[in-house]
């Protein structure tokens, strides 16, 4: 079964369905207030986030202290941020990423 990519006005879903049209019918199914706005069959099988393009790059690996931080924070972003700060010494901005980028991956 092919993946999709499906962007609506507020969300980007990734999703297998046989067709465009059954893509679509699960946007539809799920957001139906929301404008589909794009459906795009992946060639591939596997969907792939580049750490780097989302400023990702360091040589330890961030998710596991942005998880620990966001847990020790009970999901509080703010606190959160904070936290990972202190423990990495990142700014502002990279903190920020880290954490947000967890949260949106279901931390």
């Amino acid at each position: 079964m092919p993946l999709f990519e499906i962007e609506t006005t507020a969300h980007i879903m990734i999703g297998w369905a046989e067709s465009n049209e059954d893509a679509r019918k699960f946007a539809n199914e799920h957001y139906p207030e929301e404008e589909i706005t794009r459906v795009t069959k992946r060639p591939r099988d596997v969907w792939v986030i580049s750490k780097r393009l989302l400023g990702l790059e360091t040589k330890a690996d961030p998710c596991d202290t942005a998880r620990e931080c966001l847990a020790k924070a009970s999901g509080d972003k703010v606190h959160a941020i904070r936290l990972y700060m202190h423990e990495t010494g990142s700014d502002l901005t990279d903190a920020q990423k880290m954490i947000e980028t967890n949260m949106s991956l279901g931390w």
